[in-house]
């Protein structure tokens, strides 16, 4: 495995991000978009052996905005 995505959602309770890697058990969060890339090295790091994680780390940020009409 080359690539590992993560969806990121900003946490609208309490603020932050939130991150969820897509096909693997791994979330973390944070408060700063910084503290959260950290965060996402560290549990990708820990998720997987030594020599088997993936290189590259796509974090896809999800953002929803609702509009009114009228």
């Amino acid at each position: 495995m080359n690539e590992i995505i993560f969806e990121v959602r900003e946490d609208e309770t309490e603020g932050g991000f939130v991150a969820r890697a897509l096909g693997h058990s791994i979330a973390t969060q944070a408060d700063t978009w910084e503290d959260l890339r950290t965060n996402v090295r560290d549990a990708v790091r820990c998720h997987f052996e030594e020599g088997q994680a993936p290189r590259v780390i796509r974090l896809h940020r999800v953002f929803d905005e609702v509009l009114a009409l009228g």
